[in-house]
């Protein structure tokens, strides 16, 4: 399933963030990656020994993590901590797929999640597209500032090279307690059904639809 979020903040809070990242100190991307990874990865990060890093999370993870349609998707158990990325003009991402296992020694967590947060106005820079291959076909995404994309992170995608502008985006990943991302999709579908018949908690359709959502939870989440 993919699913997105739009005007995650306020204009104060993106004016605050686009000032942060103009000041933040960047570094190759290649150095937080896998050796597969390497060979297609062409962009710089955020330093998160920064000072602006924190700052940053602050500003755009806790909204991000109190968003309804957030939890109603992804289900989180955990959440990781973000990349903050820049893509100058002649700088993409070549296909991959996502590390399934992602963390520190004592601190692994399951990639079931993958999540883009675009920090700059699409109409800012050229090229740059996320393209998403998977079940639902090829996607290409280009989202304003302060917009967000899930998808599962078992897709295979990709990032077009910018050809003028900057990109900027926080990445991060999710661990969720539905494992299996076509029951997430039930899920998600079946609770929209069952928030407009709750408009009538005393029908009989309502109640009936709740318990099987309810039950549906019990049996495949993994707390």
């Amino acid at each position: 399933m993919l699913t997105k979020i739009e005007n995650l903040f306020p204009s104060k809070t993106l004016k605050d963030i686009h000032q942060l990242l103009s000041e933040a100190p960047f570094i190759n991307g290649k150095l937080s990656t896998g050796m597969a990874a390497k060979e297609v990865k062409n962009n710089l990060e955020m330093d998160n020994n920064s000072e602006h890093y924190n700052h940053l999370n602050e500003l755009i993870m806790g909204r991000l993590v109190r968003h309804p349609l957030y939890r109603a998707s992804c289900w989180p158990k955990q959440i990781s901590a973000p990349f903050y990325a820049r893509y100058e003009p002649g700088m993409g991402y070549g296909e991959h797929v996502d590390d399934p296992v992602m963390g520190q020694v004592g601190d692994y967590y399951r990639s079931d999640i993958s999540l883009t947060i675009f920090l700059s106005n699409k109409n800012d820079y050229d090229g740059g597209e996320l393209v998403i291959l998977d079940s639902f076909g090829e996607q290409r995404i280009k989202l304003d500032a302060g917009s967000v994309v899930f998808y599962p992170s078992s897709s295979r995608h990709y990032v077009t090279p910018v050809t003028r502008g900057i990109r900027l985006v926080a990445v991060t990943w999710v661990q969720s307690t539905i494992r299996d991302p076509q029951k997430r999709e039930i899920l998600f579908e079946l609770n929209e059904a069952r928030e407009l018949l709750l408009q009538q908690p005393e029908s009989d359709a309502s109640k009936k639809v709740s318990a099987v959502f309810n039950n549906l939870v019990r049996a495949w989440i993994d707390v």
